[in-house]
């Protein structure tokens, strides 16, 4: 059986963890996992994260993302705002406009987690 991990907060990025199969998760870490992969769990989440990575700065306006994905703006929002909880993309504001950007540290942070060898 996998040992118990002192706790961790898996919204730290920089935070490093075994994978889940190595231990144990605590209560606090399987919440905060379950947390992005929920965020994760939308095709058009799963999309806009797509988007953001391929963007040339590494980042794109709300804006520019509307099209690509035939939604409206403040769909498009509404699923930003949900991976921006889930401390998967931040967003500044510029003007009226927000500019979003993947956490690359955390998006791999909670593939670690997940990774798995038997």
């Amino acid at each position: 059986m996998p040992a118990h991990r002192p706790a961790l907060a898996l919204l730290d990025p920089t935070a490093c963890c075994a994978p889940i199969g190595e231990a144990v998760l605590t209560p606090a870490e399987a919440e905060d996992l379950a947390r992005r992969l929920k965020a994760l769990a939308d095709p058009a989440r799963l999309r806009l994260l797509s988007l953001l990575l391929a963007a040339a700065e590494g980042e794109a306006c709300t804006c520019e993302l509307t099209e690509p994905l035939g939604l409206s703006q403040p769909t498009v929002t509404h699923h930003l705002k949900k991976l921006a909880e889930a401390g998967l993309v931040a967003g500044e504001r510029r003007g009226v406009w927000t500019y979003y950007r993947v956490d690359s540290d955390a998006l791999a942070a909670a593939g670690r987690l997940l990774a798995f060898t038997p």
